[in-house]
């Protein structure tokens, strides 16, 4: 866990739900900062989708940029995923699954290598973050950077009632992730 984010409160008494409206609010008002969360998506190539591993000197590089944004409390998470080879899709149509297809798929510029998940003070901090990035597959390779929506995105139609169970939820996973 990064070392600027703080253990969710677990259950509060009751008259203190108030205070912590949702985990991000939570860790918002102990870091006394504004911050957002992004989504760091690295595309996936013609090696990653071959299952081609990256070399000692990728993997020592990115160990240290990661190393990096863990020191300085932005990174939350960050996993490498296998080739579309070992996925799947599944389409809905309303509520119903329609259809299931086993990977691999063909759109390889469509397809995801890995991520991080970042919490910063703006977009232009995850740039510049993301300039510091060592090349993630060693030759010509595209990142993309995505907002990820905070409670407060969604406006009246997340009520107390879904920030609560958010609240719950989130305390249990990290309750599992401790286990």
């Amino acid at each position: 866990m990064p070392t600027s984010a703080a253990p969710h409160p677990g259950p509060l008494p009751k008259g203190e739900r108030e205070k912590y409206t949702n985990f991000t609010d939570t860790l918002n008002s102990q870091n006394k900062e504004p911050a957002m969360r992004f989504m760091v998506i690295i595309k996936a190539d013609k090696n990653t989708e071959a299952g081609v591993m990256p070399s000692q000197e990728l993997l020592a590089a990115m160990g240290a940029y990661n190393e990096e944004l863990v020191k300085a409390g932005i990174m939350l998470a960050g996993e490498g995923l296998h080739p579309s080879s070992k996925g799947a899709r599944l389409k809905f149509k309303g509520e119903k699954i329609v259809s299931v297809v086993d990977g691999p798929f063909a759109e390889t510029k469509e397809l995801i290598a890995g991520f991080w998940l970042w919490k910063v003070k703006s977009k232009d901090e995850a740039i510049a973050w993301l300039k510091k990035c060592p090349n993630p597959t060693g030759e010509e390779a595209e990142i993309e950077l995505r907002q990820v929506f905070e409670a407060e995105d969604f406006g009246a139609e997340f009520t107390p009632e879904l920030r609560a169970q958010e609240d719950r939820l989130r305390a249990e996973i990290e309750a599992q992730a401790k286990a």
